[in-house]
């Protein structure tokens, strides 16, 4: 079994991607960085994910179809879902769809690097 070493990161917005980087950097986490549900979805190497983090609201995706795409693959990387769009649907749906987190938009970093420990140890 590969040794899972990154955290695969998911969010349409470049400033968020630049900051989750330099935040899992700064914890001695690798970072993973897509853009877009196909670059994630099409990159494969699941197995040496930590975990994935993924923003709920992708630009006229959403995250939570990416999520249960990846399900239906065979993907078992937890998940943690982060928004800047919160809502009892949202929510309701995120968890249903299966996550370990999900994190409204700002959270603080002990939060996040919390869950990303909690993954990595599972």
């Amino acid at each position: 079994m590969p040794l899972r070493r990154s955290v695969f990161v998911l969010d349409d917005d470049a400033s968020m991607r630049t900051s989750m980087n330099r935040l899992l950097r700064g914890y001695g986490f690798k970072a993973t960085l897509f853009e877009s549900a196909g670059a994630l979805l099409q990159h494969g190497k699941f197995d040496t994910a930590i975990c994935i983090v993924l923003d709920i609201d992708l630009g006229g995706q959403s995250g939570i179809d990416v999520r249960r795409r990846l399900a239906e693959q065979g993907v078992t990387a937890p998940v943690i879902f982060i928004t800047g769009n919160d809502s009892p649907a949202n929510r309701a749906a995120a968890l249903e769809s299966g996550c370990i987190a999900y994190l409204t938009k700002p959270f603080t970093a002990a939060s996040l690097i919390g869950f990303v420990e909690r993954a990595r140890t599972s």
